[in-house]
């Protein structure tokens, strides 16, 4: 591995290359000739240090050091072309799925579901190989957006929520307190032995073991 020396004489010799091809070379004076026959005072400028190896050449970087390198402004236009396109796209592609009923938007939540009946552990891994985790309802809006797929496929339906330590203390899978419940009259009542959650076909929940095949939506 080269040291970082190594990477300063690469830098200046590459300069001193690019601005004597250029006669432009900004620097500090060079150090004198010694006197002699062929002595020669010095004339050569050393120039200012590259930034890292690779960097790219074009206009000064918008923000950090001097030395760094931005991207062209040709660069900068086509990406930003890109980012539209794909913007676009992605926005009819929502569209039409949100038209099928493949999906539902509900604040800044789009759910969705692939009709599979798996145990939690099956339905949280494929909701986050796809990006996403399993549906959590968070307020009143939310349980009715998740509901409505539970009646698309008249299924009951894991939700992202789970029982700690504590025997009846429920939270989210991420370990916060619950913000928001809608319980089943007399639920939940699984006693430390069911520590999983479902939603009903009305829309309301009971605690229920993780090994049973529930409806897998998730949220992303």
């Amino acid at each position: 591995m080269r040291s970082y020396s190594s990477y300063v004489l690469i830098a200046v010799a590459t300069l001193l290359v690019t601005c004597h091809a250029l006669h432009k070379c900004p620097g500090i004076p060079g150090i004198p000739g010694l006197p002699g026959r062929d002595g020669l005072k010095g004339q050569i400028h050393l120039p200012g240090l590259l930034g890292p190896p690779g960097s790219l050449i074009g206009r000064p970087g918008r923000h950090g050091l001097p030395w760094l390198q931005g991207l062209p402004d040709s660069l900068d236009t086509e990406r930003h072309d890109v980012l539209v396109n794909l913007k676009h796209r992605l926005s009819r592609l929502e569209g039409v799925l949100a038209l099928n009923g493949k999906i539902r938007e509900v604040g800044d939540k789009i759910l969705a579901s692939n009709g599979r009946e798996v145990d939690f552990a099956s339905a949280l891994q494929s909701c986050e190989e796809a990006g996403g985790t399993i549906a959590t309802p968070k307020n009143e809006e939310e349980n009715k957006a998740i509901l409505g797929i539970v009646k698309q496929y008249n299924r009951y339906a894991y939700l992202g929520i789970k029982e700690g330590q504590t025997s009846g203390q429920f939270m989210y899978i991420n370990g916060t307190p619950l913000n928001y419940t809608k319980w089943h009259q007399y639920e939940p009542n699984g006693k430390g032995m069911e520590k999983c959650v479902e939603m009903y076909t009305d829309g309301s929940w009971n605690d229920k073991k993780c090994n049973v095949n529930r409806l897998t939506i998730c949220e992303f």
